[in-house]
């Protein structure tokens, strides 16, 4: 199996390569920070897969496809491409920070779109593959504060991964849309995380979904597969006291 993963020089992308080369597939490794993405090329060598790596800022569109295609063409194909990279530095809507829900919706969603549009440019010439966003529970509804842009866009991702699988739903190419709940990375310390797992127990449940190939998976499935589906029956004034 061949994997690709953006956003893989930390939190849950490198903890995903770290998995997955564990399980024995070679990787297409892509984030912004080449010395990382070497670093974690040079400690994931003693597993015995290949490892191809590019330094990549998602929002370049272009490069996303050019990066793409050098990376299937070094690993002679792909199978699978997760699209995980993301921000989260949105701000309350109006309080002058457009600048950072722009960023949030650019990088979440619109450059999401190009990641999808080359995995998906690949998976439809060779009849097969399996393309994996990394939405989240926040997708379910719309929330208040720095979480309105996030939550938008991962709403966003969620439709257009939807859209995806109707699109291809009788051939060889399967779409998996992950929702992650609360999962403790560097990239969250110190943050109020209700129901939080560590970032091993969080990024295990995500590959065993993808492994898996689901429509749609929440992660981990407990509590989240309970609390994602009540999310969006929750009336507006409850779910602003608790989100």
């Amino acid at each position: 199996m061949r994997t690709l993963i953006t956003g893989a020089s930390s939190g849950l992308g490198a903890g995903m390569a770290r998995e997955f080369a564990a399980r024995g597939h070679d990787l297409a490794l892509v984030a912004r920070r080449a010395d990382r993405l070497e670093a974690l090329r040079d400690e994931l060598a003693s597993t015995g897969v290949r490892i191809a790596v590019a330094a990549l800022d998602v929002t370049d569109h272009e490069g996303v496809f050019a990066a793409f295609r050098s990376l299937r063409d070094e690993l002679a194909g792909l199978d699978r491409v997760v699209v995980n990279a993301g921000i989260g530095k949105g701000a309350p809507v109006g309080t002058g920070r457009f600048d950072a829900n722009l960023a949030t919706v650019e990088t979440n969603f619109v450059a999401a779109l190009a990641q999808c549009e080359a995995a998906m440019e690949h998976f439809r010439a060779t009849g097969s593959g399996h393309l994996v966003v990394v939405s989240s529970v926040a997708a379910e509804r719309g929330l208040k504060g720095a979480q309105t842009a996030y939550a938008a866009a991962k709403a966003g991702l969620s439709n257009l991964a939807e859209g995806i699988r109707a699109d291809v739903a009788d051939t060889g190419i399967d779409v998996t849309t992950l929702a992650p709940g609360f999962i403790r990375t560097d990239l969250n310390e110190g943050m109020d995380m209700p129901f939080a797992v560590d970032a091993a127990t969080g990024v295990r449940a995500m590959v065993d979904a993808i492994e898996r190939r689901p429509a749609h998976a929440y992660v981990p499935g407990w509590p989240w597969g309970v609390i994602g589906p009540l999310m969006s029956a929750l009336p507006l004034p409850i779910l602003r006291r608790i989100t």
